[in-house]
């Protein structure tokens, strides 16, 4: 008769087993068709037609689009979820799933009059109710978009299933195909990704994402019939080479490999500077300048399809100085100089015409969707102001210095 297993035999049995990890559920970004379905103003007003009880659910999918929330971070966010903090709008929501309103991310202004006139709503449901608004205690309680069913008090948010369902009713009537609110998060996380953002600032921006879905939105960002177009454009020389405004690409169409072994090079061994880029070795890592800066002198420089905006206001710059000249052998004197940096901005411009981009590199806003998370874009000043400080400053120093040989005077 063969004895029975021991307790720690069987123990070391239990813990042997794998346990069972279930598999992660990735949504795949809206496609564009869709998308731009879901943001078109008659098909949102067709949206209000399903809010027969009005609680909200347009507010909700808006915010849901321009923020990238989840449903339920928006759906039970309180009503008081926005402010401005140095004159920006923030919206105020909990990112820790426990109740802690203590996470605010920027909005764009038409979303913060749109949440301004749904807590307008609210308070009047709550006036209807208690015969008088809401005090500040009241406002950090009650939600924004409150359930009609069993909520007396206004502390429950609209359901998700009750949100989901409307939404399912609206997308059928708008028979554009399957989709669920969450691709939403999925779509702005996977732009953010092509327009330049890092997954440090989308991580940050769209708060908890674990490792594989930042893999799964890097894959889908870069999955895309755009990229050849995006790696091969555009580089050329800058001013100061042999031959302004050569394309390094050589504009001949590439396989796919070698577009990003191109984009890894260039990205990989340049760094910024003022119009272009700096390929220069020693610089890129860290070294010192051996020109002090002269970029636009340099043959190492070059210039990419972001910059042409740029380049355009310089030869703007240029053109007036050269009308401004006192005679025409000024004039010709300055057009003789900036002619170099003219043939690269032409063969920029060529460049981009032949690779079907032009259009975008001259409405492009020169900063990227990461660089908005910066205090250095968001802070700016008046030039004028900043002229007239700094006059006041001289003043001040020279005035400073008058007393100063007054006092040597006197004690003489």
């Amino acid at each position: 008769m063969q004895a029975s297993p021991t307790r720690s035999a069987w123990t070391a049995f239990v813990v042997a087993i794998p346990s069972y990890r279930p598999p992660v559920r990735r949504r795949s970004p809206f496609p564009d068709d869709l998308a731009r379905a879901l943001a078109d103003e008659k098909n949102l007003q067709l949206m209000t037609d399903f809010d027969l009880s009005d609680r909200g659910l347009r507010d909700a999918w808006e915010t849901l689009v321009l923020t990238g929330r989840r449903a339920n971070e928006v759906l039970q966010v309180r009503y008081a979820c926005i402010a401005r903090l140095g004159g920006l709008p923030l919206f105020w929501h909990d990112q820790t799933k426990v109740g802690n309103y203590d996470q605010a991310i920027r909005i764009p202004e038409r979303l913060f009059t749109r949440i301004e006139q749904r807590q307008a709503k609210t308070r009047a449901l709550f006036i209807q109710r208690y015969g008088r608004p809401p005090m500040e205690a009241e406002r950090k309680a009650i939600a924004l978009f409150p359930s009609r069913v069993r909520n007396r008090n206004l502390l429950r948010g609209v359901s998700y299933g009750g949100f989901i369902g409307s939404f399912r009713e609206w997308l059928l009537t708008l028979d554009l195909g399957h989709g669920v609110p969450h691709q939403a998060r999925h779509t702005l996380a996977t732009n953010l990704l092509k327009n330049g953002a890092d997954l440090v600032h989308v991580k940050r921006y769209l708060g908890q994402i674990s490792k594989e879905m930042a893999e799964h939105y890097v894959h889908l960002a870069h999955d895309d019939p755009r990229l050849n177009d995006a790696l091969t454009a555009i580089w050329v020389t800058g001013p100061g080479a042999a031959e302004p405004g050569v394309l390094l690409s050589g504009g001949e169409p590439m396989s796919r490999e070698e577009a990003e072994a191109l984009s890894l090079d260039l990205t990989r061994k340049s760094t910024p500077a003022e119009g272009g880029f700096c390929t220069f070795q020693p610089v890129v890592d860290g070294g010192s300048c051996p020109w002090n800066l002269n970029c636009h002198s340099c043959d190492k420089f070059v210039m990419s399809g972001a910059d042409l905006v740029y380049w355009h206001r310089k030869r703007e710059q240029w053109n007036m100085l050269a009308e401004q000249a006192p005679d025409n052998a000024t004039a010709d004197y300055l057009h003789q100089i900036f002619e170099p940096t003219a043939r690269a901005i032409d063969g920029l411009e060529r460049a981009l015409a032949g690779m079907g981009l032009l259009d975008e590199a001259l409405a492009l806003d020169l900063r990227r969707p990461q660089d908005y998370f910066g205090r250095v874009w968001s802070t700016a000043f008046r030039a004028q102001e900043l002229a007239r400080q700094e006059g006041e400053e001289i003043i001040d120093t020279v005035d400073e210095y008058a007393a100063t040989d007054d006092d040597v005077e006197e004690d003489r």
